[in-house]
């Protein structure tokens, strides 16, 4: 059973280090899968060229693409592609995000691979980077890669909600344990499930003396321990590979994964858009700032993209 049939990876043209190639040649010889080669460009100064005729700038343009699809060509000289199947795609775009989700919708591509790069300040809060965008607006899996290594044996982490009380959240729950597996079938890996539960909410000590927070945490924790325990049979994983823990998601995920050495962490993001989601993000996007290895997110079934080809 393959994971993944046609991958989508971005290039950094920036960077000299390509880790979303690396590991998209590394996941398409352990799955068969064909690979995309995509980079998205756009020279504002194309913008001043308004008063040359329509041939000229269409030259400039033309020889701004043929430029970046010989980068391409020379980088992939560097690895060993033998018996891959390789596409290049460059595209001009002055939207990265929707170029990348256009690509893969067109392409039937059913996983994007980008490499993550660390930012700092008010700007990842409030103005979403292109990671942002993929994990809530692309409607296949994302795969984002940091620097931690896919080592035979390891250990693949699913983060599931089991309390949840509508069918989406069960659908999704099953969604990311049964992508989970099929990576950890790839990578020759176990597969691990965590659920978060929030602890006693302070206010209720406080206004109810006799409210006992260790039995109410006991009840919490067991009514979560047998809703994954119940999640997980029909998979058949074992209780030994199931995590219960106290804190918020953000919290208990990364943790855990450092505690395992996980080399990839599978949650379900729901795609929420607007400003509240760029003041709060989703738990994707807490997470992978926290993680040392990999992310890879997964949508609702029947999630439609707000991009459109």
């Amino acid at each position: 059973m393959s994971c993944v049939a046609k991958i989508l990876v971005v290039l950094d043209p920036n960077t000299i280090e390509q880790k979303a190639l690396n590991r998209a040649l590394h996941l398409a010889r352990i799955s068969g899968a064909s690979v995309t080669l995509m980079v998205s460009i756009y020279d504002f100064s194309y913008e001043m060229t308004t008063m040359l005729a329509a041939t000229e700038r269409d030259a400039m343009r033309n020889s701004l693409l043929y430029d970046r699809k010989v980068w391409i060509g020379d980088l992939l000289e560097d690895y060993d592609t033998q018996g891959l199947a390789i596409e290049i795609n460059v595209v001009w775009h002055n939207r990265p995000f929707e170029a990348i989700i256009e690509c893969a919708i067109a392409g039937g591509h059913d996983i994007i691979v980008k490499a993550t790069h660390p930012r700092e300040g008010l700007a990842s809060l409030f103005f979403t980077p292109t990671d942002w965008h993929l994990l809530r607006k692309a409607p296949c899996l994302v795969l984002l890669v940091k620097e931690h290594q896919w080592p035979s044996g390891g250990k693949v982490l699913a983060a599931i909600h089991t309390t949840g009380e509508h069918d989406h959240h069960c659908s999704l729950n099953n969604r990311i344990t049964a992508t989970a597996l099929k990576f950890a079938q790839c990578l020759n890996a176990d597969v691990h499930l965590v659920n978060a539960f929030p602890g006693a909410p302070i206010t209720i000590a406080a206004e109810i003396p006799e409210f006992d927070s260790s039995n109410y945490r006991e009840a919490i924790a067991a009514n979560h321990q047998q809703a994954l325990r119940e999640h997980a049979e029909p998979f058949a994983i074992a209780e030994s590979k199931l995590h219960v823990e106290e804190g918020l998601p953000e919290q208990v995920i990364p943790s855990l994964a450092e505690q395992l050495d996980a080399e990839l962490v599978v949650l379900g993001t729901i795609g929420r858009t607007g400003f509240t989601a760029a003041l709060l993000g989703n738990t994707a996007e807490h997470v992978i700032e926290r993680i040392n290895c990999d992310l890879l997110a997964v949508k609702p079934e029947g999630f439609q993209s707000p991009v459109k080809v």
